[in-house]
């Protein structure tokens, strides 16, 4: 049995624009965007799916996507940490992250970004996670749904509580900060 290899042609729409690259089959989906398109916002951390530093948006969903061939991803609506802000303003999630000092050496940050987006979408969705207490009914965004939600990104820096302080602050969109500023209004 032979196995595929060798260059083949990708199509990924990455942050709302179509990109063709030639690539391995092989080529992770974290390579392709930092490699061959330049969006260095996702960070190789682990490789192996474990830390969520590479964790990016797919068709809204996030995916580690050092765990993710580039060729697998040819049909999704890719969304990185560069796509999420409109020109200079900044999404409201990261603006909430920047208010609340989220962050401290930055490594994480853009996956953490990334999954609290998610987060806020599952939520708002009305989808489940492993605390949610009633599975009848619909999840709130407690200290403990963010918290669990977001267990799949770590920090080694230990900003978790601002991190969760910055997510809670998005619930049913309403943050209080400025896209562009990041100032309270």
């Amino acid at each position: 049995m032979s196995l595929a290899t060798g260059d083949v042609g990708v199509r990924l729409t990455v942050n709302g624009e179509e990109h063709r690259i030639e690539c391995d089959v092989r080529t992770t989906l974290l390579d392709a965007l930092r490699e061959r398109l330049g969006l260095t916002g996702s960070k190789k951390g682990c490789d192996r799916g474990q830390c969520g530093s590479c964790t990016v948006l797919s068709g809204g969903r996030r995916v580690v996507s050092c765990l993710t061939l580039a060729v697998a991803a040819q049909d999704d609506d890719i969304t990185t940490v560069e796509g999420l802000a409109d020109g200079e303003d900044l999404h409201p999630v990261q603006a909430s992250f920047l208010a609340h000092d989220a962050f401290q050496c930055g490594y994480c940050t853009p996956g953490q970004i990334c999954s609290a987006v998610a987060v806020l979408d599952e939520v708002k969705n009305g989808w489940p996670s492993a605390v949610t207490e009633d599975l009848d009914s619909v999840p709130t965004a407690s200290d403990a749904e963010i918290r669990e939600r977001m267990s799949g990104n770590i920090c080694r820096c230990g900003a978790y509580p601002n991190i969760v302080d910055a997510v809670r602050e998005n619930v049913d969109g309403r943050s209080d900060r400025t896209m562009e500023t990041g100032a309270e209004q």
